[in-house]
């Protein structure tokens, strides 16, 4: 860099401090990491020193960049003294313009809390009446269905089968079998201590096939098979699909959610039922490692240790959230606007309120069938 050009601050205090700014400052210039933390450390020391006089008459270029530096090292204000060329004055004049404009403030919300709390409330009930139509007009197609089964959409209802059972097949079988021998080693710990041993097969089978069987391929499904279900018919409506099968008077609710209502509905209990095998065969794979305890008398003592009825509740609870996390997907998709970012929102709440109902109808579950099963 030829050394007219390097921007340089010097001070002299021959007749009163003064602050001899040269050279160029232009951007890629004052860009260099030296040249930088050079002139930014003699900006600083020149600001501690007061009635300090600036001569700028001997700066060969300036831009809006360099302005900037000079114009904040002097407090946003120019110096009592001093000296510049006249070709600069417009830079500073328009800096100097600019920090008068006062910035407005972010405006006061109207909206009361009371207020705000009744508009959650209003999409709540929103919800509510869309989510009921929704479940009237499946009632519908379901006796449309019925009434006349060959004109079903079977295709529809197999993909989906396939689609949210078959492919969830390996997801759930690591998921159980991992749950199976954590659950197995932290109550072999426990039944060693009492001499409980044989009682790791009750605590397994009940745990598993009554309330964790179920509870892990729902909030699975949910995840992954809610999600794309709600992203599909979101995507239908960013592309107007949706509004083509209106046009072509294709209902959307006998094309789109009754197949998937039906296909998480059928296959929810075969997932259960998968998932309970692996995590059985993860705790008995760990009873073996830590208690000595033989596969087939693991397998010999579950009916005796866990009632055929918690094996169809599971099942009916298989059934159950299925056919929600089915619903609330359908719902949320079927509510998505045409944009991207009502897409990206509507599918992560509809994975969230899935998982939740499936809670929530899991706790239903345990205080009806309290006082059963054991």
């Amino acid at each position: 860099m030829p050394h007219e050009i390097v921007p340089t601050l010097q001070f002299t205090h021959q007749q009163q401090p003064t602050a001899i700014v040269a050279g160029a400052w232009l951007v890629h210039v004052l860009s260099g990491t030296t040249t930088m933390h050079e002139i930014s450390a003699q900006l600083n020391k020149a600001t501690q020193q007061a009635d300090l006089h600036w001569d700028l008459s001997q700066i060969s270029s300036l831009d809006h960049i360099g302005a900037q530096m000079l114009w904040r090292a002097w407090g946003k204000q120019r110096p009592r003294q001093l000296t510049m060329q006249s070709a600069h004055e417009g830079l500073f004049l328009r800096l100097e313009q600019v920090s008068r404009i006062s910035i407005p403030g972010s405006p006061k919300s109207r909206l009361t809390r009371t207020m705000l709390l009744g508009g959650q409330m209003l999409g709540l009930f929103n919800h509510l009446y869309s989510f009921t139509a929704l479940l009237g007009q499946l009632i519908l197609d379901l006796a449309r269905f019925i009434r006349h089964p060959l004109k079903g959409p079977w295709k529809e209802l197999s993909a989906n089968i396939y689609r949210t059972g078959a492919q969830a097949l390996g997801i759930t079988a690591l998921v159980g079998i991992l749950i199976g021998v954590v659950l197995s080693y932290l109550s072999a710990q426990q039944l060693r201590t009492f001499g409980g041993d044989l009682y790791i097969v009750n605590i397994l089978g009940m745990s598993i096939i009554r309330e964790l069987g179920p509870m892990l391929a729902a909030i699975l499904v949910a995840g992954r098979s809610g999600s794309a279900i709600t992203a599909q018919l979101g995507v239908m409506r960013v592309t107007e699909e949706l509004d083509a099968m209106s046009v072509m008077g294709i209902p959307h609710g006998f094309r789109l959610v009754m197949p998937k209502v039906l296909a998480l509905a059928i296959a929810m209990p075969l997932l259960v039922i998968w998932t309970d095998v692996m995590a059985l065969a993860g705790g008995m794979i760990s009873a073996q490692a830590l208690l000595g305890m033989s596969p087939e008398f693991f397998v010999y003592k579950l009916p005796e240790a866990v009632p055929l009825l918690n094996y169809w509740i599971g099942l009916g609870k298989g059934v159950t959230f299925g056919m929600l996390i089915a619903l609330i997907a359908c719902h949320y998709g079927l509510r998505i606007e045409p944009n991207t970012e009502s897409l990206g929102r509507g599918t992560t709440n509809s994975v969230v309120v899935a998982i939740t109902v499936v809670i929530i109808a899991d706790a239903i579950f345990a205080i009806i069938f309290s006082k059963t099963g054991y």
